[in-house]
């Protein structure tokens, strides 16, 4: 039975609720799989070790539905433990061909840790794969169902040799360790993670739906902004490539897709940012389009559009809000006032090492006073 596609968008946007919830700090990373599903492109994932890259991946694969593959690879991962061992049935008959089942070549959603470190020949057979969603290796030819591939690295590679690879990835996100003022929240989100509760899944079917829409969209009405916006990026020094700033129109179609809007508007500009191959460069993007990113809006994948748009500004008003609540609710217990203390100290040590004092936003500017207030005094009291 067909579903529509106002059904399949909400279908899509309650099983990324569902695959969000527990990950902090995550959530956007959630979100960017599922938009470059729809979009037919790939995601790359820079971070540190141990920023559960893998379980937000893991998580959002099994909200959506489908085949789903990963691995770790290293300097010595051979083809087959990606792409499947050779048939020696049909070497003896001197046919080399694959058994692919239950590997990458038949996968609908793939997780690759540590993409960068495979060997040649892997990522060479991984480019077609990618680029075309087919498989080739000796005799054995065919079409892949490959939805979207996640890459993963800790950083993004210094070899010239590897930027053909690695910008097959038009999605890009940089994750960070969650900080200090969310710890309390990691660790309960972190352990309702054990819970085995069934998490909504939206088919494959629903994916497509949305996806069909995303191909069908009109982006005329949006294509001068779009322009615009890569001039304004030009000019501040960011250039994308031909390919990327053709293929970034995907990003922008299923955006407004997920949203539930069939044409994409200036609301829906915002995954340009994830389009911009470098932290650094994605930092300035934000800065320099944040006049035509201040209308962006998506209900389906808030906190992609919001990192997008905002940064630091988003950044600020969390850090503001976990300030404040700290500030209005001071313990009286002595023993939990240590505790307390220690997360002010944390809210402190994030305003200094995200914002340089002349750059604090106004509304870190009061906060970072009555902070520094209260631990000023809270540490004259114990030395008295």
């Amino acid at each position: 039975m067909s579903v529509s596609f106002e059904v399949a968008a909400a279908e899509v946007r309650d099983a990324l609720t569902d695959a969000s919830r527990g990950l902090v700090e995550r959530e956007a990373m959630v979100e960017l799989v599922a938009l470059s599903a729809v979009a037919g492109e790939h995601l790359l994932v820079v971070g540190p070790p141990g920023t559960a890259k893998s379980e937000a991946v893991r998580r959002t694969a099994r909200g959506l539905g489908g085949a789903y593959f990963e691995y770790l690879l290293g300097r010595f991962t051979e083809p087959s433990e990606i792409f499947g061992p050779v048939d020696l049935r049909k070497l003896r008959e001197g046919l080399v061909e694959t058994e692919t089942a239950g590997m990458l070549p038949e996968a609908e959603v793939a997780f690759l840790d540590e993409v960068f470190l495979g060997s040649t020949a892997i990522l060479n057979t991984l480019l077609g794969l990618l680029n075309e969603r087919t498989f080739r290796r000796g005799h054995t030819r065919m079409q892949c169902p490959l939805r979207v591939c996640v890459g993963a690295s800790n950083a993004l590679p210094e070899d010239d040799a590897l930027a053909a690879f690695a910008d097959r990835f038009l999605a890009r996100i940089f994750v960070e360790p969650v900080p200090d003022p969310r710890l309390e929240e990691l660790l309960e989100g972190g352990a309702s993670l054990w819970a085995d509760a069934a998490p909504r899944v939206a088919s494959l079917a629903s994916l497509d739906v949305v996806a069909q829409a995303a191909r069908r969209a009109d982006l005329g009405p949006v294509r001068p902004h779009l322009a615009q916006a890569l001039r304004t990026l030009r000019a501040a020094g960011i250039a994308l490539s031909d390919r990327r700033a053709v293929k970034v129109q995907r990003l922008v179609a299923a955006a407004a897709a997920l949203a539930g809007r069939m044409t994409p508007g200036v609301a829906d500009l915002w995954p340009l940012v994830y389009a911009v191959p470098t932290k650094e460069a994605q930092a300035l993007a934000r800065d320099v389009l944040r006049d035509v990113l201040s209308a962006s809006e998506n209900l389906a994948l808030p906190a992609a559009a919001l990192e997008a748009s905002a940064g630091p500004l988003a950044r600020a008003q969390r850090i503001a809000q976990a300030g404040h609540v700290l500030l209005e609710s001071r313990p009286v217990d002595v023993d939990a006032v240590a505790a307390w203390r220690l997360k002010l100290e944390g809210v402190a040590r994030e305003m200094d090492a995200g914002f340089a004092p002349e750059a604090l936003p106004e509304t870190l500017r009061a906060l970072r006073g009555a902070v520094a207030a209260v631990l000023a005094e809270d540490a004259s009291t114990r030395a008295a």
